[in-house]
Formats: C-alpha cells, structure tokens, sequence
C-alpha cells in the first residue's frame, strides 16, 4: 500500500511543510514523535497521510502534546500494517460533533442531490472535530471525506487551502 505523508506545521513565522517517513513505524506515538522532529518547537503540528487514493488520516499535536487523530475508514486498519498503527487503536465512530450544529439537509427538504454528511460505505474513527479551531468543523470534515470523487489528496488540499498552507503541501507533491 503506497502513502503520501506531509507534515504542515506553524510556529511564529507561519507555515512549513516537510515530508514524513513512515516506514518502520512501530506505533502512532513513533509517528507523533516524527511529526515533532520536523519542528520541535511549533504551536502546532499536523500530519496528513493519504493512503492508495482511499484512505485520510489526519494527526494534530499542539506544542508537542496532546495527539489527536481523525480517520476517513477504519477500513484502513484492517488494509495495511500503516493503517493498524494510525487508526486500529480508534474505537467507535467520530466525535468532536457539535449538537447545536443544524443538519445538511432539514427534514422534509426535497433536494435529493445533497450529499450525506458520512459516506455510507465509510466508517470515520477517531476526532473529526480536531480541525475545528482552525476552520474545518467536524461536519465539513465529514463531508469533505464522503463527497463521491474526491480524492484524500483533494481533502488534504482544500483543508490546506484554509489553513494557509496548501501551497508548501503542493510543493512537496512537486505540483
């Protein structure tokens, strides 16, 4: 299973993205402490592995600590050892909603072209609320990761859009 691993991270001269190697990983704390080799002292740390064209999880730590992690498929556990390691300790379904948040769609509304706020065929594990603070509520996270066509690379581009951030993560690409 191939993976893209970038790592966006902000201190106080802004935004610095660096590619991260996964490879050899023995556990998700093994993968926190490469997020925070790329800058020891940053505010905040993120970390988007895109696997095989399917699979987004994303990684947060702030000022070193407290690791939070959000998964698009729990699937990914049971697809790769990488996945197992990033998502297979997540158990249940997402968290971090916020019950004053107002559905997509009202009932009774007759656009049947809306997309559900979670893929059927997906089971998002672990924090989707963990973007919030930044600009991507849980919901739109959500959302993001179940609209038909888009890629974990187009997730993680238009999260980086709105954090300020997507051109350092394209130029790792080399796009």
């Amino acid at each position: 299973m191939s993976y893209f691993a970038a790592a966006v991270v902000r201190d106080g001269g802004g935004w610095t993205a660096a590619e991260v190697n996964l490879r050899g990983a023995t556990d998700v704390d093994e993968v926190a402490d490469r997020l925070r080799d790329v800058e020891p002292d940053a505010d905040l740390s993120l970390l988007f592995v895109e696997a095989d064209d399917a699979y987004l999880v994303v990684l947060r730590l702030d000022e070193g600590e407290d690791l939070r992690v959000f998964g698009s498929d729990s699937a990914y556990a049971e697809e790769s050892r990488l996945g197992a390691l990033l998502v297979g300790d997540l158990k249940g379904s997402v968290t971090g909603f916020d019950d004053t948040e107002e559905p997509r769609a009202s009932a009774g509304s007759d656009d049947d072209s809306e997309q559900p706020a979670v893929d059927p065929e997906a089971d998002p594990v672990g924090d989707a609320d963990l973007l919030a603070d930044l600009g991507i509520s849980a919901q739109r996270l959500l959302r993001l990761c179940a609209h038909e066509g888009m890629l974990p690379a187009d997730v993680t581009a238009e999260v980086c859009q709105v954090l300020g951030c997507a051109d350092e993560v394209e130029e790792l690409r080399g796009v």
